[in-house]
């Protein structure tokens, strides 16, 4: 069953899917999909609108995201996005799972868990930070430990709001091809974590007008526009949400609220191994920063450990990679046989 697997991790930005046991997904793309009207018989109702995957640069407006937050808004979406997948892996595509997209059998995998695996710990806190949500899970002897779950709901997405918001303003139209691309470009190449908010504010404004070529994007017509210190140092709203206007603790106070919640004489062994993932978490700084508030905070007596891969936007996949090859977890795995009898009874 393992050398057959695919693995798929639908994200609430982004979907990873491919082959076990390779060392990193074979496709990732944009968890979107849009909706356009049929000519022959438009309107919007679901029987006169076709479906297709990513966003059509000639009707732009009509792209949304399936999932949000981690939960599923639009089913449709996801079963065109998995047939999508299961469709490149399998040329021999038929017609969500055992009825329409006829797999032999599934196994559905907590996320968290899966990340944990990846690192090779059965014991630890998983920080998670991707497009939709920020969470935090203790683990012992890959059990979560429930008293300790944080989830916060700020992440990515936020991000780019902010960044749209401020970069556009008035004219922002988060589906103007143009505004996409800026943010996202300024998202993945020019976006970092301060180890110091203030300081880093003093530095970049004192830098004179034009000195740094990183600091600056061009418009649709040529005109050049400088990002503002504020709009570099974005990905500071996962330490302080606070200055963001956005709810909740920083990622940093999150840990430590997650560990606290835990017996007492796990919190050296928690600290000792926090495992950082997800796409934020590749920010400059990001792991360096949360290292520092770990050290200095409520477990400064206590040797941290922070445990980065340079393939931690990829853990959940990588993870459940390896438990599809386990034996351990073969119990676990639904059969479109006992699929089929569950409903009979």
């Amino acid at each position: 069953m393992a050398a057959r697997t695919i693995i798929i991790d639908h994200g609430s930005g982004f979907l990873k899917a491919g082959l076990s046991g390779w060392n990193e997904p074979q496709m990732v793309f944009p968890s979107i999909v849009n909706y356009i009207p049929c000519r022959e018989n438009p309107g919007p109702s679901y029987a006169r609108r076709r479906v297709s995957l990513g966003i059509d640069i000639c009707h732009p407006d009509t792209f949304s995201y399936p999932i949000q937050r981690g939960r599923v808004l639009n089913w449709e979406g996801v079963e065109h996005i998995w047939s999508f997948v299961l469709e490149k892996h399998r040329r021999e595509h038929e017609d969500i799972m055992f009825e329409l997209l006829d797999v032999p059998s599934v196994l559905l995998a907590d996320q968290l868990e899966m990340s944990l695996y990846a690192s090779g710990l059965l014991t630890g806190v998983v920080v998670d930070s991707g497009y939709g949500l920020t969470r935090v899970q203790p683990f012992h002897l890959g059990r979560p430990l429930q008293p300790g779950g944080k989830t916060l709901e700020f992440a990515g997405q936020d991000l780019a709001a902010y960044l749209f918001k401020s970069l556009f303003k008035e004219d922002c139209n988060r589906h103007n091809l143009f505004q996409l691309e800026t943010v996202a470009t300024t998202q993945m190449s020019k976006c970092y974590v301060p180890q110091n908010l203030g300081e880093a504010l003093d530095f970049r404004q004192s830098l004179p007008s034009g000195s740094d070529d990183g600091n600056a994007y061009q418009l649709p017509d040529g005109t050049r526009v400088e990002l503002t210190p504020m709009q570099r140092l974005a990905p500071e709203m996962f330490f302080s949400p606070q200055v963001f206007d956005l709810q909740g603790p920083g990622i940093s106070q999150a840990v430590v609220d997650a560990i606290l919640a835990c017996e007492a004489s796990m919190h050296p062994l928690l600290t000792s191994h926090v495992m950082a993932c997800g796409g934020n978490t590749l920010y400059p700084g990001f792991t360096k920063r949360l290292y520092k508030e770990l050290m200095t905070g409520h477990f400064s007596s206590s040797k941290a450990t922070m445990w980065v891969g340079s393939n931690r936007n990829f853990s959940v996949w990588l993870g459940a990679s390896v438990v599809a090859h386990l034996s351990t977890y073969r119990s676990e795995w639904m059969t479109k046989e006992e699929y089929e009898e569950s409903l009979r009874v």
